[in-house]
């Protein structure tokens, strides 16, 4: 038996398999996954202990819309060490009305290459 690093739950389906994550020097990633009902269960605690991303939601300021904030999101994961920082650059974010939902506001987020896009449109007023 490896050495325990880990326990978690899953959260990529409704299961909620509680797992557990070993250093194991035989499997080729380094940890040996336990108690996972699925392979995608071993794919995210893997992901989880070697490169945690998570989807970024927020708003930010828009201009001459029917509301004066805008409900954006990331386009796809970005990594989890780096969530601050992009809350830090939405703070200085305003973009004016209108907008259409799914529109590229920021291509290249903090060099990850992941766009934030509007999650909704907004009429201009």
């Amino acid at each position: 038996m490896g050495e325990l690093m880990r326990e978690m739950v899953c959260i990529v389906c409704p299961m909620g398999c509680h797992m557990t994550l070993e250093k194991d020097g035989q499997e080729a990633c380094g940890f040996k996954v336990l108690h996972n009902q699925c392979p995608r269960g071993k794919a995210y605690a893997i992901e989880e202990m070697t490169a945690p991303t998570r989807m970024l939601t927020s708003t930010v300021v828009v201009e001459g819309g029917m509301l004066r904030r805008l409900p954006v999101k990331t386009s796809k994961p970005i990594p989890k060490a780096l969530l601050m920082a992009v809350m830090k650059e939405l703070e200085q974010v305003s973009v004016p009305a209108p907008v259409k939902v799914g529109q590229v506001l920021i291509a290249d987020l903090q060099g990850t290459g992941v766009s934030l896009v509007a999650a909704r449109s907004m009429a201009k007023v």
